[in-house]
């Protein structure tokens, strides 16, 4: 169900999306505004402590984790277009805080009201179609984090199915992983390019002219991988094409003509 009254929604922009791709945080907030929010990017964000967090550096982590609380903590909702950074403000900074009740409460609600982005479309705003058109066909890679922690899935696909002359066509294996696994591919490197060289070749067998995921991190490691392969299917993120977007930047990986 709609809220009744307009939100207010602070956006999480992510790392990734700020240093590599921030044509993703923009069409986030025209996504958002489009849907009937207030939106607000703080300033005082930084990273969401995860890099830290896989690593074992939970001091780290908790520091950052404390500092998201205060930026973060007086808003309706916090939206983030990257299901890891969302999954983890979701379902892992309150564990940081486990000696501290009154911090681990604070952590559990701010992450009750933390929404990957295109499931808080759907799911929170009852978002049912977009005004976008892309011509091609586009297969749908599902990240870990937003699939298994989030249960985002059929979301973005469902509003991909209302964008103008986009033909949707899934891999064999859409749920497997890309290899990337933030800090997995530099601890594992080997283990990492044999995931990637296995999901491009899903990727190709699907036919389609286009990738679209809904991270940026998954995005990068694909793009690089197909890029080296030689291969010309074009990668974006899922909210640059359903915001309509796409003719702001190249594709990832690619250079603009």
């Amino acid at each position: 169900m709609q809220p009744a009254a307009r939100p207010r929604v602070a956006l999480f922009v992510t790392c990734l999306v700020d240093l590599y791709r921030p044509t993703v945080g923009f069409a986030a907030l025209k996504l958002l505004r489009q849907a009937g929010c207030d939106v607000e990017v703080p300033r005082a964000q930084t990273c969401c402590g995860q890099p830290a967090y896989n690593s074992g550096d939970r001091t780290t982590a908790r520091d950052l984790a404390y500092d998201i609380l205060e930026a973060f903590g007086g808003f309706d909702y916090v939206v983030v277009p990257s299901g890891s950074c969302a999954g983890m403000l979701r379902e892992h900074v309150p564990h940081l805080f486990g000696d501290d009740p009154n911090l681990k409460a604070r952590a559990a609600a701010l992450g009750a009201r933390t929404y990957e982005l295109v499931s808080f479309l759907t799911d929170v705003m009852g978002l049912r179609q977009v005004e976008a058109a892309y011509a091609g066909t586009a297969t749908y890679h599902d990240s870990c984090s937003g699939l298994r922690e989030l249960g985002v899935k059929a979301q973005p696909r469902a509003l991909l199915a209302t964008v103008a002359g986009l033909k949707l066509t899934e891999m064999a294996e859409p749920e497997v992983c890309c290899g990337f696994g933030g800090t997995f591919c530099v601890k594992y490197p080997d283990i990492s390019t044999r995931m990637v060289g296995d999901k491009t070749r899903d990727i190709t067998a699907s036919g389609a002219d286009t990738l679209l995921a809904g991270d940026v991190g998954c995005l990068l490691n694909m793009a690089g991988k197909l890029k080296r392969e030689g291969s010309a299917i074009h990668v974006r993120h899922v909210a640059e094409v359903l915001a309509n977007m796409t003719g702001e930047v190249p594709p990832i990986g690619e250079a603009r003509g």
